[in-house]
């Protein structure tokens, strides 16, 4: 094991190891030789792939964080949680109404809710998930979408649940029922949408798709696009 002082023990899947201490948990578990194939995703907070649990000895106190976020500590005990086991709901959200009776139709455990805040703290994208359950609960549909219109899905929330609701499933049927029955309609999109459905970029798709790769390339790099300033 590495002795430099700038290092620190850590416990992967309870085996003891020591890391420079300026790695997250997912660089040190790749230093020490773990291959992973799940639980890694985008490498930058986005994608929620790789939800992890840990403790810090002397710490009575089980915390939560994503492993590309959380820096590894003396003392962690962690594993990782690329995959939370929580039942997701079929449904038409065409037939649904944007109301209360949707959410509770399809995840009743919402009623359960504690107001304990545990949700909120565990979420590592520091969203209001009490606030999101609060509005999902009144039937504000509108609100709960657009305050959990960040969620990255990671399932921390629901891992620490006391009382099992899954927050993010909830969450995401509202941003659902919102963008189905409520979100204003752009005119410009509806308008675009008829043009292609009528045919009027065919002759310019078609040409495309019978250009050479290089002149795929130039013609991109062709583009007249907004400069980035300084």
């Amino acid at each position: 094991m590495d002795s430099d002082k700038n290092s620190v023990s850590i416990y992967v899947f309870g085996k003891q190891y020591r890391v420079p201490e300026n790695l997250t948990i997912l660089t040190a578990m790749e230093k020490l030789g773990y291959r992973l194939l799940r639980g890694c995703g985008c490498r930058s907070g986005f994608c929620g792939a790789c939800a992890t649990v840990y403790r810090i000895q002397g710490d009575y106190r089980l915390r939560t964080g994503l492993a590309c976020q959380t820096p590894v500590k003396e003392g962690m005990v962690f594993s990782m949680l690329p995959f939370h086991p929580a039942t997701k709901a079929k449904y038409d959200v065409e037939e649904l109404l944007p109301d209360v009776s949707s959410i509770t139709r399809f995840y009743p455990e919402i009623m359960r809710c504690l107001q304990c805040n545990t949700c909120t703290r565990a979420c590592p994208q520091e969203l209001p998930v009490i606030d999101i359950m609060g509005a999902a609960m009144r039937g504000d549909i509108a609100t709960a979408a657009d305050l959990s219109f960040d969620c990255i899905m990671c399932g921390l929330c629901a891992t620490r649940c006391p009382a099992e609701i899954v927050q993010y499933y909830v969450a995401i049927l509202a941003r659902r029922l919102f963008a189905t029955h409520l979100s204003p309609r752009s005119k410009h999109l509806q308008v675009r949408l008829q043009e292609i459905k009528d045919g009027l970029y065919n002759t310019e798709l078609d040409k495309l798709t019978h250009l050479s790769t290089a002149e795929l390339t130039a013609l991109y790099n062709a583009r007249e696009i907004e400069k980035e300033t300084v």
